[in-house]
């Protein structure tokens, strides 16, 4: 029995991921419903557990669509903060391999935080200032990118 619930979540769990790969799946009761169009017959709490298991991340899509999405895959999804992260931001430039973004002041460090939990293989480290943060990234071509992709993302919000 225990063999089979173990092959049960891995089939569950390779659905899921071709599911968010197919449709923009924007939450919990959206995948839930696929799932069960699947033939998997799944709860809230197991399709969280799965979310946390497969480390799914949620973010936006080039069409500002809210989405989850495999951190394998995490190019093609526009990170995500909460809103009031982002209505901190004042100011996104970079110069080489630098990015600075500007914040309100005191706010620095808590965007700061989302950045490091963004999970970008491109983003060597960063520091926070009171009003500023420095994200160091791999090459001039990163910076760039990832400049455009918050900019994007302040956008959305």
């Amino acid at each position: 029995m225990i063999v089979r619930g173990h092959k049960m979540k891995n089939e569950r769990q390779k659905r899921i991921l071709e599911l968010i790969e197919q449709y923009e799946i924007e939450t919990q009761d959206d995948l839930i419903k696929y799932l069960k169009e699947s033939g998997f017959n799944v709860t809230q709490a197991t399709v969280s557990r799965d979310i946390r298991e497969l480390k799914l991340i949620k973010g936006s899509s080039v069409n500002g669509v809210s989405k989850y999405a495999s951190p394998a895959k995490k190019e093609h999804v526009i990170p995500r903060f909460n809103s009031a992260l982002t209505e901190s931001i004042t100011k996104v430039d970079y110069a080489g391999n630098l990015i600075i973004i500007k914040t309100f002041p005191g706010m620095a460090n808590a965007v700061a935080t989302c950045v490091d939990t963004l999970n970008i293989d491109d983003i060597i480290g960063c520091v926070a200032g009171d009003d500023a943060i420095l994200v160091v990234v791999r090459n001039n071509d990163s910076a760039a990118d990832l400049s455009d992709k918050i900019r994007q993302m302040i956008k959305t919000i």
